[in-house]
């Protein structure tokens, strides 16, 4: 088994939650922030994010076969406020690494990980799920994050953590899965391609039971760079009419610190007014999986034993906010703005079952 070389310290939860400042000078997040400016993701800039994915995420099980990869195996779970805080040093002018021009070929794992059922309470809370002992379907993505986040951080990681934006996930829960049992975890890059607004690659993340896959999940990130010209933007046309919202939440401010808590995804522009300035966000935004985690709790009683919930993040969802969730008969789901514009869109269907 590999040893594990991870940071000797880890953020405190002030610093988690406040953002960065709290350990590196001011100075040094502008210099951050001037390096960044090749990663344009102020809200302006990320109206609509649909055509950011290519067809949100891929069923890339043949391809992925084709890859040989060494395996890395970690005997924990790693610390992601550690991580976090290799990725903005690692930002810093004169610190950053040269960017390999292709995934890496190799995949993590970590065996034996095991359900914190007051980790699963807190989740469940925030989110909005019952206190069961079902895992919802994005918990595991929680378990795994941080096995991910050590993948990304790397130095040759072909696209930075800083600046990255998360175009679309895609969850495949192949059966229940109870807070009981342990899973055992595997991660490794893929289908790293060109973007009129960059490259994007996605992030796979699996997890297994006594080796047999239960549970996939597809994340899709989107390294963006200036190219000559600014880069050919697709015409996306006008937007559909917003369906009929079925519900109305509001957003609170507390909720980005809150997921940040059990997600232990700590990137300041969820949780600091300064961190979301400095990447250019006029106020703090809300989380994707939290986005995605909020719906698939208000679709519960509806979901199957075995199911695909596929998520295009759109529109960032500003702190504070009050946003319309809609759903259709046949799997559909939506959250939009006051004004009708889509934060996600995302669709649910059975394992096995074609899509209509």
């Amino acid at each position: 088994m590999a040893d594990r070389k991870e940071p000797a310290d880890d953020l405190t939860v002030h610093e988690l939650i406040e953002g960065p400042t709290q350990v590196i000078p001011e100075r040094d997040l502008s210099a951050v922030h001037a390096s960044a400016a090749d990663h344009d993701v102020s809200i302006e800039s990320t109206q609509d994010l649909s055509a950011l994915a290519d067809d949100r995420t891929h069923d890339l099980t043949a391809s992925a076969a084709r890859v040989v990869r060494s395996r890395v195996e970690l005997a924990e779970v790693p610390a992601a406020g550690a991580l976090y805080r290799r990725a903005l040093l690692g930002a810093l002018p004169g610190l950053g690494r040269r960017r390999a021009p292709q995934p890496p070929s190799v995949e993590l794992t970590v065996a034996g990980v095991a359900v914190d059922r007051s980790h699963l309470a807190a989740y469940d809370r925030v989110c909005g799920f019952r206190l069961t002992d079902r895992l919802p379907a994005t918990f595991p993505h929680i378990m795994g994050f941080p096995l991910a986040l050590r993948l990304m951080t790397a130095p040759d990681f072909p696209i930075p953590l800083t600046g990255v934006v998360h175009v679309g996930n895609r969850i495949t829960v192949h059966r229940p899965i109870s807070a009981d049992e342990t899973l055992d975890f595997t991660t490794y890059a893929e289908n790293l391609r060109p973007h009129d607004r960059g490259r994007q690659l996605d992030v796979v993340l699996v997890g297994s039971v006594g080796g047999k896959e239960v549970w996939r999940g597809v994340s899709t990130y989107l390294g963006k760079e200036r190219t000559p010209g600014g880069g050919e933007r697709r015409d996306r046309g006008e937007l559909p009419s917003a369906p009929a919202a079925s519900a109305r939440w509001r957003v609170e401010p507390s909720v980005g610190t809150a997921y940040a808590r059990v997600s232990g995804d700590h990137n300041p522009i969820h949780t600091s007014r300064l961190g979301a300035r400095l990447f250019g966000f006029r106020r703090r935004i809300a989380h994707g999986m939290w986005s995605k985690a909020r719906c698939l709790a208000t679709l519960e009683p509806r979901l199957p034993d075995a199911y695909t919930v596929d998520v295009a993040f759109k529109l960032p969802l500003p702190l504070p906010s009050t946003v319309g969730f809609s759903s259709t008969p046949t799997g559909d789901f939506a959250l939009h703005d006051s004004h009708g514009r889509p934060h996600l869109l995302g669709t649910v269907r059975e394992e096995g079952r074609a899509p209509s």
